[in-house]
């Protein structure tokens, strides 16, 4: 999307959401490489659901761009997709079990990660939001689980996102276990990626029976982490289980733009 028109569509967002949605507050969701302008609607549901202004993040490589998006939303889901580039981490060479993907989303994924959380928003990242987040400052990933982390649980089920196929065990003193407040869930699971090296300044929070990390969290902050599984498919479904993550992030939002305010 050409710089002009996204400006202009900054400039019509910012008084149409003032006027209509009050004081709720605003999400901006990554797009996905599919679509570089939209993203899939459980996030999209998901996020209103919880009580927030859910918003499309376009896939851009201009930092001016993400900037001035920055400067209207109040919090940022990062949502699932392709594979990551194993040269964006470590300098890692794709093995042969690499599925597709999409360097320019990579390289905005990782700028619009860094430059939100220096700014200070609180951001969820889901699936390969999660990866990319660890990837984003200096973890690296299993390229391919069943060939790369002797995992014995099927990660990529056959069956409906809204229904969890395996369990996973949370951490005590976690952010995960706070709004769960369960050691043990079942989860849903989409992926054949996943952190391998947590990223300094981050902690393993949650964790499958054979391993495999299943949720993350910044080391001094309740305001970023992530999860392997996909929280939004059950919330869309209807299913109010895993609807505290959203919330949570929607409560931050608002202590984001009351503090933003008071500057």
């Amino acid at each position: 999307m050409k710089k002009t028109v996204l400006s202009f569509l900054i400039m019509l967002m910012m008084p149409l959401f003032a006027a209509s949605e009050g004081h709720k507050p605003i999400i901006g969701v990554s797009a996905t490489e599919s679509s570089p302008a939209s993203a899939p609607s459980t996030y999209i549901n998901a996020v209103k659901r919880a009580g927030g202004v859910p918003i499309v993040i376009p896939i851009t490589s201009d930092s001016t761009q993400i900037a001035a998006i920055l400067e209207v939303v109040d919090g940022i889901v990062m949502t699932g997709g392709a594979d990551i580039d194993p040269l964006k981490y470590l300098g890692e060479e794709p093995v042969r079990a690499l599925g597709e993907i999409t360097p320019l989303r990579d390289e905005f994924d990782i700028m619009l990660i860094r430059m939100a959380v220096r700014k200070g928003l609180p951001l969820f990242g889901i699936c390969r939001g999660e990866q990319i987040l660890n990837v984003a400052f200096g973890g690296s990933l299993y390229q391919d689980i069943p060939s790369q982390a002797g995992a014995y649980i099927k990660h990529n089920q056959d069956a409906p996102g809204s229904y969890g196929t395996h369990s996973i065990t949370i951490e005590k003193n976690s952010l995960l276990r706070s709004l769960l407040g369960k050691e043990s869930v079942a989860v849903n699971s989409f992926h054949h990626q996943a952190v391998k090296e947590p990223a300094p300044g981050f902690k393993v929070t949650a964790k499958s029976k054979d391993g495999i990390v299943e949720a993350i969290e910044m080391e001094g902050t309740d305001k970023v982490w992530g999860t392997q599984f996909h929280p939004e498919s059950f919330v869309n479904a209807g299913d109010d289980f895993f609807l505290p993550l959203f919330r949570h992030l929607i409560e931050k939002a608002k202590e984001y733009r009351a503090e933003k305010r008071q500057k």
